[in-house]
Parts: C-alpha cells; structure tokens; sequence
C-alpha cells in the first residue's frame, strides 16, 4: 500500500500580522509544489526520509518512539506524524515516509513560500491514507505546525497548502485541539472542534509574479519582534486597517475595480506593514522600484526582512517585461498561476521511491 503525494506552497497576498490578531488573510497556492512518497510497512517501525538522512521510530498509540533527537529538519514532519497517530489512538502498522526538499533560491536560500506548511501538511495526508483514517486533516495539520513553532505563525500557509487556489483566513485556534491530543480524545476533538475559517476566493485576473530578494528571513523571530514593540490597542487599529485594504485587494484581484486603484491598495498594505518596523530589506526596495517603472504594482509577502516580493500586472505581457526586467538585474522570479491544494499523483517521485526503497 503506497502513495505519491504533492503539495503548494503560499505567498500572502494582504493580510500579514494582521492574521496574528484575529484579521483576514488572503493567500495564494503557488508552485513550486513538493512531493512526498509513503509506503505502508509490516510491522511497526517509521522512517521519515529526507535529503538530510533519515529519522526511525516505532508507532504507538501516544505518537512515534523515537529512536533518537528529531533533529530541527525533521520537526514538521515528526509532530504531523506524532499527531496523526495520537488521533488514531490505537496500535498500528508503520510506515515510510519521504518528503522532498523545499524549493531553495541562489545560495541554498529558502524561498520563503512555506516549505514547513507543505511538509507538514503531506505528511498529516500520507498518515491519514496509511492509517485508513477518516480525520480531519487540516485541523492536524494546523496543530502540529503551530505547536511546531511554539505556538507562534497564523496557519494560513498550512491551510492555504491543504486547500489550494487563493482563499481568504482567519487564524484558527488549536489550544483546545492541542490539549485533547495530551488526554487521548484528538479524533473526537477533531470532528467536534469549529470549522477553520477559510474561504475560497475567484481566480485572481490579475497576472502575477515572485521576485526573491536572495537572502531568506525568520518568520518565528520576526513575529517575536513585532509583537513585543506593538500593544493590543495597536494592533486592533492595526487589524482595521489592513482589513479594509484587504477587502478592496481581494476586489481588485478578481477584476472589481481598474488596475489603478487596485494596484494604490496594494502598495497601501505594503506602507502599512512597514509601520511595524524594517521589514522591507534594499533588495525589496529595488525589486518594488523595478514593479512600478513597469506600471506594476507589488508588496512584501509574509514576515518581511528578506525573502521576496509579490508583484502584480495588469496582463501577461506586463507581467513578461517585469520578469524580463527582474532578471536582467540579478533577480530571481517566479511567474505564478494558482495551484491545486494535496493531491495524490498518478507517479511517484524516483529519487524519493529509491530512498524508501533502500530501507530494511
């Protein structure tokens, strides 16, 4: 019993820490996908299998025995694993896992599109499939990378990942859902617990474009940072604010209102995200000055302080003399069209088949 799985990363398109505190995102699933490959075992032991070496343990009804440290590679797809077996509650078989890398930009850096979400969303999915579960997935999913990151993230890159296309979200609450899983009642708690708050969105009809600025950020310490420096008062007018622009950005993006005013929006969200600090980097600076000579328009997307920029044209040929533009001066870019959310596929992915098939 086996399966090949895939699954998106994100970009935000409004909705940056505003998310943290009880506002909208709105997020896009964007190639490069990552796939993943998992075979059923006979007996009870469980391998995760990435580029970095591999992770062995034993399944129990309380998550997997590890047989050593999970090491900070492996953590994402561990707790999925360990949650995903915790909801089954009961003896099992094992299992093998191998995931993919995330897609990395010059230099080895991440892409910042939310490789962590991806690997731990496939790996909730490729549990659930082996275990013939029936839970529910992006909720385990939500869980295990929140307590992965010590409670910090919104989730909006794990359910953006899951379900695919541009949805708008709310930051969805596992403490309930964290504690059930310490007391043996995950899979109740699971089917019982509200629905997360996502929304599909229409297909945007702008074109759109990445541009990585060549170095990577830290998500967990940039939230840390702002969220020291900014008060609840602050960050409800915060909130407001960006929820508003959010509303006339999701507009904008399927065909509401002309690029012009679509495009001040855009530029507004990414003002006001800089009032939380510097989180804008020179290399953001070039890439956004570069946009608006092409009569573009674009913003940081996510924490801020590196990775990239989301840019946004009227057309593909707009968009085309960007990207042009973009890389002629040293930039690397991404044309993006919306992707599906996890899906299985058809074939499975040979160096990953080859890593699962090298074990004993």
């Amino acid at each position: 019993m086996d399966r090949a799985l895939s699954a998106p990363g994100k970009l935000f398109l409004s909705g940056e820490y505003a998310v943290l505190w009880g506002g909208v995102a709105r997020l896009a699933a964007v190639a490069p996908r990552t796939a993943a490959y998992v075979r059923r075992r006979q007996d009870s032991r469980v391998h995760i299998c990435l580029e970095e070496g591999t992770l062995q343990g034993l399944t129990t009804p309380r998550g997997v025995k590890w047989d050593r440290d999970v090491p900070a590679g492996f953590s994402f797809v561990a707790r999925a694993l360990d949650e995903a077996l915790r909801a089954h509650g009961r003896a099992s078989v094992g299992f093998d896992l191998a995931v993919a890398p995330g897609a990395l930009g010059p230099g080895g850096h991440k892409l910042g599109i939310g490789g962590s979400a991806s690997a731990t969303v496939l790996a909730a999915e490729a549990a659930r499939f082996v275990l013939e579960e029936k839970f529910d997935v992006l909720k385990l999913a939500l869980t295990a990378h929140t307590l992965g990151q010590g409670g910090k993230g919104s989730g909006g890159d794990v359910a953006t990942s899951f379900a695919g296309g541009t949805v708008r979200y709310r930051r969805y609450d596992v403490t309930a859902l964290a504690d059930a899983a310490n007391t043996g009642r995950f899979n109740a708690a699971l089917a019982e617990s509200p629905p997360v708050d996502l929304w599909r969105m229409p297909m945007p009809r702008v074109s759109m474009l990445y541009a990585f600025t060549g170095e990577s950020a830290s998500t967990r310490l940039l939230i840390g940072q702002v969220e020291a420096r900014l008060a609840d008062a602050g960050r409800a007018a915060f909130v407001e604010r960006s929820d508003a622009l959010g509303r006339t950005i999701e507009d904008g993006l399927g065909g509401g209102r002309d690029f012009r005013a679509f495009a001040e929006a855009v530029k507004a969200q990414h003002a006001l995200l800089l009032e939380l600090g510097p989180l804008e980097t020179e290399g953001m600076r070039r890439v956004l000055a570069i946009a608006a000579s092409y009569q573009c328009a674009g913003k940081l997307s996510g924490a801020g302080g590196g990775d990239g920029c989301i840019l946004f044209a009227p057309d593909v040929e707009a968009r085309e003399a960007l990207r042009q533009g973009l890389e002629s001066r040293g930039f690397l870019t991404l044309t993006l069209d919306v992707e599906q959310g996890v899906r299985g596929e058809a074939h499975a992915d040979a160096r990953l088949r080859g890593w699962v098939d090298a074990l004993t």
